[in-house]
């Protein structure tokens, strides 16, 4: 069969071992190097690094491998914290420097915007750092039962595979939650479903009498036996964390251990308590449900939103649109200045969500809606009426037709994007800048997830003449 000259080959023989120089890092944390024209993606070198490879996935423009030695090693190699770094795909970036992490990622954000959208910010802002160890608030484990070995493997996924790490703790997850992989391996390992248990979702909020409150939502797909139940409720009292389960979708999540009744009856104290976080700077209480999305970071998430209202700077008498709202993260912070704010975000949950805290934490002018962002057009947009400032923080895939139905009826002065994805924030960028008469005023990263690849991080955009 002919193949395709796009299509990948992956030969049942070992590629050869090659010898490259490594010059910069992708967007996957991977080296890149350049070998006889075509372009080398190497898991685990370093910029100015002289390896050998071997090559895994072969295309006709590109390979990607995996470093076999380090034969001259960068200034900024560590030696990585974690014991499983290199099988679990969880991390990436644990062999390079902390601080080295964080000016990859400014340089990845300052090509995006020059290559992908043409633009170039008149100020780089610096970097926002926060806890670089036990940061993470939530995670999805996979969970794995190996009947050969009679054994429950519980953790992140091995790199590039589907094959879950065979890891008994994580230096990036909260410690408490860390501490729980092992027992949680050992205790599932009795139940009769077992090999029905693909996923565990996890939460932790605000710690409660010293201790955080931490859920635990078991994906399972079969029904629980009483000796079932037995076990998870006793793991639950012992380490005390609160067990859910999830049959079916999202809407099939419910609490397990202790039940809805319970928990109302003990919220007072961590066991029972429902999961929160705090802006303390704002006075802002956030109750959530521990499958709504909230950021895994708390701690920089105060910091990345002390920048994002400076940079939008809202005033008594404006009017303000929070886009991709959430469950208020950002709108009720801006409503604290007495601007009236509108947020709007397509999940009617988290809608729900965001109206109880403001009624919570008694935030007037403030109102919430849905609406699809993704099918925004000039119309709809007018349609909600003039706002002064913006602020956006959308998924991954960014808010393109959002910012292409900007018109002269219903731009903004002042626009704040937070951006979890620097190559949609840059195409956004372009937009704004080179159609809309924006300038890119400033822009940086937010290290939100330290020791992997990802990059958050935030930007401003000014109206010319406005």
């Amino acid at each position: 069969m002919r193949r395709n000259r796009n299509q990948s080959r992956q030969s049942a023989t070992p590629q050869p071992i090659q010898t490259a120089f490594i010059e910069s890092l992708d967007q996957e944390g991977r080296g890149v190097a350049h070998v006889d024209g075509k372009t080398i993606f190497i898991d685990g070198a370093l910029p100015q690094e002289h390896v050998s490879y071997q090559s895994h996935h072969v295309k006709h423009t590109f390979e990607v491998a995996n470093v076999v030695q380090v034969f001259k090693q960068s200034n900024q190699r560590v030696k990585p914290q974690c014991r499983h770094f290199g099988i679990c795909g969880g991390c990436k970036l644990q062999h390079l420097d902390f601080a080295a992490q964080v000016a990859a990622k400014q340089r990845l954000l300052e090509s995006d915007f020059k290559h992908i959208g043409k633009v170039k910010p008149v100020n780089m802002l610096p970097p926002l750092y926060g806890p670089t160890w036990g940061y993470r608030h939530k995670a999805r484990l996979s969970v794995k039962y190996v009947e050969k070995k009679q054994r429950v493997l519980v953790g992140f996924n091995e790199k590039a595979t589907r094959f879950v790490s065979d890891m008994n703790s994580c230096e990036v997850l909260v410690p408490e939650v860390s501490a729980l992989i092992q027992p949680l391996q050992e205790m599932i390992l009795q139940l009769s479903l077992r090999d029905k248990l693909p996923q565990i979702e996890l939460a932790v909020g605000e710690a409660i009498n010293h201790h955080p409150v931490i859920v635990l939502i078991f994906r399972i797909m079969a029904g629980l036996t009483s000796e079932d139940e037995q076990l998870l409720k006793v793991f639950a009292d012992t380490h005390q964390v609160q067990m859910w389960t999830q049959t079916k979708g999202p809407d099939t999540i419910m609490p397990f251990y202790p039940n809805a009744t319970q928990l109302e009856a003990h919220a007072s104290n961590g066991f029972g308590a429902q999961l929160q976080y705090s802006l303390p700077e704002f006075g802002l209480t956030y109750p959530f449900k521990p499958n709504e999305f909230t950021q895994v970071n708390p701690q920089i998430n105060q910091v990345m939103i002390r920048r994002a209202v400076q940079l939008l700077s809202p005033q008594a008498d404006e009017k303000i649109a929070d886009f991709f709202c959430g469950i208020g993260n950002f709108t009720l912070p801006i409503a604290r200045s007495g601007a009236q704010v509108l947020g709007l975000e397509g999940l009617a949950n988290l809608v729900e969500r965001a109206n109880e805290s403001a009624q919570l934490n008694q935030i007037k002018y403030v109102k919430f809606g849905v609406a699809d962002l993704f099918k925004m057009t000039e119309a709809s947009l007018t349609e909600l009426g003039r706002f002064d400032k913006w602020l956006v923080d959308p998924p991954r895939d960014g808010a393109f037709e959002l910012v292409k139905a900007i018109t002269a009826d219903n731009a903004p002065k002042r626009i704040v994007y937070v951006s979890c994805n620097p190559a949609t924030l840059a195409r956004d960028a372009g937009v704004l800048v080179n159609e809309k008469g924006y300038t890119l005023a400033a822009a940086g990263v937010i290290n939100m997830f330290p020791h992997t690849a990802h990059v958050e991080s935030i930007a401003l955009f000014t109206l010319k003449d406005a």
